[in-house]
């Protein structure tokens, strides 16, 4: 019936998520709310884990890759689940390492990483940074000999590979920001002279082919390309490639739409052509990393927001506005990203109404969706989003000056507030005259 598991409707009629009343939930702690379920998140985490130890005889590590939702909280949940982390930025290291989160379980990436952060990320003994570009590589190179530290490097491959995805979101083929190419030979060069530099370890590879994936046989590709390359490292260069990365993109449920693959099944098929090409080619098999962040986060989230009126255009469309939108959810605006919604307190009647879901912001883009089926629904009604564990509060902004909402946690039918709603007080922290 709905798009994660953790979903489900009470006696009463409304919608529970990890077995808690949304309804109850929206009344606590207010609208526009972000409500994350732990134990789901907890779910997927070891079911990545177990398929790396299966597949890979624990020759691999799982690294949650922390721009889909990062907080401290969900940092502290992956330290305590073994998982590793996927950083991209100053503010996400800093997040990670403020619980305690092992620097050699965390991999920096970035396509234009600053001075500072690059030295940062040595000062704190980052295990993996995910070296872009050559001007990056030269100047961690020099930051390394300052400061007489060694960095440990894995270089960011476009294998070229056409996932069959949105453009915003296709990172794999050559003409992306991300990364060194393989076709002209700019790769071959960089390892070539990462070889040479006197401070960098080159310890692996690491490509991404896009996100929201719903085939396997392009990650299938990826890793054929991929291990072809170290093959051709060793043969011409001598020099044995260690780990390879092959990232995420693996592909959720939003919709009835979408027909995702199991991630035991993606794990078991590309493990396979790994260890057929490592025999044929006569490398030793790489630590195999995989960096999954949206199929961890998204299911396990959803939005829940107060619903403020009701726009009926005959022959046109029906508007409902709702407490929330673009600023705490940007996705239907950046890219028309489909979701499910729900009428929390009627998640038991039928939907016998399709609904454009507006925002409260001064643009008339700002949407959440178009032709959504809904229950039967009024102003003072709860709406629920569902999926929106990532890319939502990661991505929010205070746009018109608007508040970011509050995460609430929900962990054995306990509910627990692990990011502060903000207040107006916020808005205006920074500000002078």
């Amino acid at each position: 019936m709905f798009v994660s598991k953790n979903l489900s409707v009470n006696e009463q009629g409304h919608l529970t998520a990890g077995g808690v009343d949304t309804t109850e939930l929206a009344a606590k702690y207010g609208t526009p709310l972000y409500v994350m379920d732990e134990d789901l998140i907890r779910e997927h985490c070891r079911s990545f884990k177990e398929s790396m130890d299966r597949y890979y005889g624990g020759e691999g590590l799982v690294c949650y890759a922390s721009k889909a939702f990062c907080c401290k909280a969900m940092c502290k949940i992956m330290l305590e689940e073994g998982m590793g982390l996927d950083v991209v930025s100053e503010g996400e290291l800093y997040t990670a390492l403020s619980v305690g989160f092992p620097a050699d379980r965390i991999c920096f990436h970035g396509n234009n990483k600053t001075d500072r952060e690059l030295a940062y990320a040595l000062e704190n003994n980052v295990g993996r940074i995910i070296v872009d570009n050559i001007y990056e590589l030269d100047r961690l190179n020099g930051l390394a000999e300052e400061t007489g530290r060694n960095a440990n490097i894995m270089y960011r491959i476009k294998p070229g590979i056409d996932a069959h995805t949105h453009n915003f979101i296709m990172t794999g083929q050559i003409d992306s920001k991300f990364g060194f190419a393989l076709e002209t030979g700019e790769a071959f060069e960089a390892v070539k002279k990462a070889l040479k530099c006197s401070h960098i370890r080159l310890v692996g590879l690491h490509c991404h082919i896009g996100s929201q994936i719903f085939d396997i046989d392009p990650f299938v590709k990826a890793a054929e390309v991929m291990l072809d390359f170290i093959a051709k490292i060793k043969e011409e260069l001598g020099a044995e490639i260690g780990e390879l990365n092959l990232g995420g993109g693996f592909g959720i449920k939003y919709t009835d739409e979408d027909s995702p693959v199991s991630y035991d099944k993606y794990m078991e098929k590309v493990s396979a052509r790994v260890k057929e090409i490592c025999a044929e080619r006569k490398i030793k098999q790489p630590f195999i990393l995989i960096e999954p962040g949206r199929s961890i986060a998204a299911p396990a989230g959803i939005t829940l927001y107060t619903v403020g009126g009701k726009k009926v255009i005959p022959g046109i469309r029906t508007y409902v506005s709702i407490d929330g939108g673009m600023g705490d959810n940007p996705r239907y605006a950046l890219y028309q990203s489909k979701y499910d919604a729900v009428v929390a307190n009627k998640a038991g009647e039928p939907k016998t109404e399709t609904v454009t879901v507006a925002g409260k912001c001064c643009e008339t883009g700002d949407l959440i969706g178009e032709g959504m089926p809904v229950q039967p629904v009024e102003p003072g009604d709860i709406l629920a989003i569902l999926a929106t564990g990532a890319y939502n509060y990661s991505m929010s902004s205070n746009y018109n000056r608007i508040p970011k909402p509050a995460v609430v946690m929900l962990h054995n039918g306990e509910s627990r507030v692990v990011v502060k709603r903000e207040t107006n007080e916020d808005i205006i922290r920074n500000d002078l005259l």
